[in-house]
């Protein structure tokens, strides 16, 4: 260790943001550590700061004795041909040293100690930084893309990772780009504590639109719930508190500045705003978005039946269903989309396959165990079958098969 470790440690500190101060104390307490357990209190052991060289140096009384052995002791020969030509056995020597002159395995240790407590204060600072940014939208530069494709950022008060599973999917970035992202935990590793950050978290979103809609940011408008699919659609439940507020045009802006901008930071994901509604069939509608919906019908079990023109249906499910999808977790209601034609079916099947054969137009006591029998048992099981399977039951004939076909179908 040389004795400049203080002016290199101390600039060190001044990269990483620490108190210059403290860190010379820490430098002076771990070399006083290391050194005391080889000393006893007898010994004096005072570690100091040379202010003419500012160099570090130590100052401990050395036992005098015959042969030297051990550290803090001195040869009776050294006591006198070097510091006091009446010195005797068990008389205390004062020696003043620079590190460099210790053995390498004591200075190795007080380095190990130093860097240690070092790297356990720079993990505090980071911790308390972190706790004043967490929640909270940061802005760093892109300093390097690590093996498994994650973004070393700078943000400031220290480093920080945006991982993959965090990352947009299809959002590209190099060394040197400037950044937006949302701090959500911090992680210790062996090389250090990290701050994680996402672009993929709905709280995102949500400061986003805090940072860029005025009537969020003072309350006159509240965030009720944000769902999204990160890179395609994100949908964003709002309400007024105001009257006088209509959510849709505050958020919008004039011609449409503030929705641009924030999907411009979101690298042009759809986003969606949704006005909040007590009313479930009218919200459901708010959540989907699609304009001509002739008919929304709650069915149990939180599950809804959507009905909408033709041309209307696929706007209404979304690419890969995205829109249907998202607008079911912002309601919390399983939302199925159809045509009127299609809905009509539906009820038809459900009304046939809880109605028994017997309730068929056609259907006697003989041709119902005929039926029976061959495991028809419900309507729906004779609009399925064929009209081949059918008459190759025993005892149906052609035209009684066809009979079955035509009243399963307008039943």
């Amino acid at each position: 260790m040389s004795t400049n470790i203080l002016d290199a440690v101390i600039k060190l500190a001044a990269i990483k943001q620490l108190d210059k101060d403290l860190i010379q104390e820490i430098i002076l307490e771990s070399i006083n550590s290391t050194l005391s357990k080889k000393l006893q209190p007898e010994n004096e052991l005072q570690v100091f700061v040379d202010e003419a060289t500012g160099s570090i140096k130590t100052r401990f009384l050395c036992k005098v004795v015959e042969i030297e052995e051990n550290f803090g002791e001195i040869s009776l020969t050294e006591a006198r041909s070097e510091y006091d030509p009446k010195a005797q056995l068990n008389d205390y020597i004062e020696k003043v040293m620079f590190l460099n002159e210790f053995e390498p395995k004591l200075v190795k240790v007080a380095q190990k100690n130093i860097a240690d407590r070092i790297r356990k204060l720079e993990e505090e600072k980071i911790q308390n930084d972190f706790s004043k940014q967490k929640n909270t939208i940061v802005t760093g530069k892109v300093k390097a893309i690590d093996d498994n494709g994650g973004y070393r950022i700078d943000i400031g008060f220290s480093d920080a990772l945006l991982p993959v599973d965090e990352q947009i999917e299809n959002e590209f970035y190099k060394v040197g780009d400037n950044i937006k992202a949302y701090a959500i935990s911090i992680r210790s590793r062996e090389t250090g504590t990290i701050v994680i950050l996402s672009r993929t978290n709905p709280e995102f979103v949500k400061k986003l639109f805090e940072a860029e809609i005025p009537e969020i940011f003072n309350g006159k408008i509240s965030i009720l719930k944000i769902v999204r699919e990160p890179g395609i659609r994100t949908k964003v439940e709002l309400q007024a508190n105001d009257p006088a507020v209509d959510p849709v045009s505050a958020c919008i802006g004039i011609k449409g500045t503030r929705i641009d901008s924030l999907r411009k930071e979101l690298h042009g994901e759809q986003i969606d705003i949704v006005v909040h509604s007590e009313d479930q069939e009218k919200m459901i509608q708010h959540a989907l978005g699609v304009e001509n919906i002739r008919n929304v019908i709650i069915e149990r079990n939180r599950a809804a039946s959507v009905i909408v023109e033709e041309a209307d249906k696929v706007t209404a499910i979304g690419k890969q269903g995205k829109n249907v999808k998202l607008a079911a977790k912002l309601t919390g209601m399983k939302i199925d989309i159809y045509t009127q034609a299609e809905f009509d079916e539906k009820k038809a099947k459900e009304r046939r396959t809880v109605s028994h054969i017997t309730e068929l137009d056609g259907v006697n006591p003989k041709i119902a165990e005929i039926l029976r029998h061959a495991g028809y048992t419900s309507v729906q099981d004779i609009f399925a079958a064929s009209l081949e399977e059918l008459t190759n039951l025993e005892g149906i004939g052609q035209k009684t098969a066809e009979k079955l076909k035509e009243a399963s179908r307008y039943f």
